[in-house]
C-alpha cells in the first residue's frame, strides 16, 4: 500500500475514533443501568393485588434496629459495593472510600463527581418497611432488608433528594423524572412482596394507578 494512502487510512480511522469519543460525553446514561432489573409491570400488578391492606403503625420504630451499611467484602460495606456498582470510573482508596468517578441519579436526572453529593436510597425506606411489617422481623432479617443488594432495593442518588424523599409512599412521593415512575413503583411493589410486606390504601392506590401507566 502506497504510505500516502496508508497516512490517509489512519488519519480517517483517529478521526473517527475522536467523533466517536466526542459524541460519547453527551450520551446521555442509563437511567437504571445499576439497579438489579424489577419485575415487568405485569408481575407487579399481580404481586400488588396480593398484598395485604393494612394501616400503618410506626410504633417503636428505631432506624438502629436496622442494622446497615455491613462489611460486604473485605473493607468494602454496602454502600461503599453500591457506590462502585452504581458509578462511572469509580476509584477507590485501601479503605474503598470512593476518591473519585461520576454517578449518575435517575431521580432528578443530575450527575455528581463527588461521593458526598449521593446518598445510599434505601428504596422501600426502614421506616416504611417497619410500619409494613418489619417490626414483627428478627434483627438478622431487618439486617437482610437493609442491605440488599440482590432486589431492586439500594440505589445511588442525589443527597438531597433522598433527604427530601424520606420515609415517604408512592402516594406521597415520587421521582422528579418522570421517565422513572415505572422502574419505581415496579422495584417498590417487587421488594414488598419478596419481604411479605403491606401496603396501606393510599399507597396502594398509587401504585395501581401508576402500574396501569406503565
Amino acid at each position: 500500500m502506497p504510505a500516502r494512502y496508508a497516512r490517509r487510512r489512519l488519519g480517517i480511522a483517529a478521526a473517527a475514533g475522536a467523533l466517536l469519543s466526542f459524541a460519547a460525553l453527551f450520551q446521555a446514561p442509563a437511567a437504571s443501568a445499576a439497579l438489579p432489573t424489577p419485575v415487568s409491570a405485569a408481575t407487579a400488578r399481580t404481586y400488588l393485588a396480593s398484598l395485604p391492606v393494612a394501616t400503618e403503625d410506626r410504633t417503636g420504630y428505631n432506624r438502629d434496629l436496622f442494622p446497615h451499611w455491613i462489611t460486604v467484602s473485605g473493607t468494602c460495606n454496602t454502600r461503599e459495593t453500591v457506590l462502585k456498582r452504581d458509578g462511572s470510573n469509580v476509584v477507590t482508596d485501601s479503605s474503598c472510600y470512593a476518591t473519585s468517578g461520576s454517578w449518575y441519579s435517575p431521580y432528578d436526572g443530575a450527575t455528581w463527581t463527588a461521593a458526598s453529593d449521593v446518598d445510599i436510597d434505601h428504596l422501600v425506606p426502614l421506616a416504611e418497611a417497619w410500619d409494613s411489617g418489619a417490626d414483627s422481623w428478627t434483627t438478622s432479617r431487618r439486617q437482610a432488608f437493609a442491605n440488599d443488594l440482590t432486589r431492586p432495593q439500594l440505589l445511588a442518588v442525589t443527597d438531597d433528594v433522598n433527604q427530601a424523599k424520606g420515609d415517604k409512599d408512592p402516594a406521597e412521593w415520587m421521582p422528579a423524572r418522570t421517565a422513572y415512575h415505572c422502574t419505581y413503583v415496579r422495584a417498590w411493589v417487587q421488594v414488598k412482596y419478596y419481604y411479605g410486606l403491606s401496603v396501606d390504601s393510599a399507597e396502594k392506590s398509587a401504585l395501581q394507578n401508576r402500574l396501569a401507566a406503565c
